[in-house]
């Protein structure tokens, strides 16, 4: 089992990735789902009223469900509300 201590140096070249989307999906929700830590999850409601968008958890959602690299963004750590990997395209 890896300690995570190697994403580290990762982590500094997924910065300089030229990812594509809308501001909204881009700079709002990806930057919202890579600070979410390792290891643990959000639902869409919980993620929108932390980024200050309560109302717009159809919108966070949608914003996952066009995640091309959910490697580098992972969407996989937001979940329905009732914990489920609710509409997940990747499962």
């Amino acid at each position: 089992m890896r300690d995570g201590s190697d994403l580290v140096e990762s982590r500094a070249r997924v910065e300089s990735l030229d990812l594509r989307g809308t501001v909204f999906s881009k700079l709002r929700v990806w930057q919202a789902l890579r600070a979410i830590p390792r290891g643990e999850t959000r639902t869409y409601s919980q993620l929108a009223r932390e980024m200050g968008e309560p109302k717009s958890t159809r919108a966070v959602a949608r914003a996952c469900a066009t995640n091309r690299v959910a490697i580098v963004v992972p969407c996989h750590r937001v979940v329905g509300v009732s914990g489920s990997l609710t509409g997940y395209r990747w499962a």
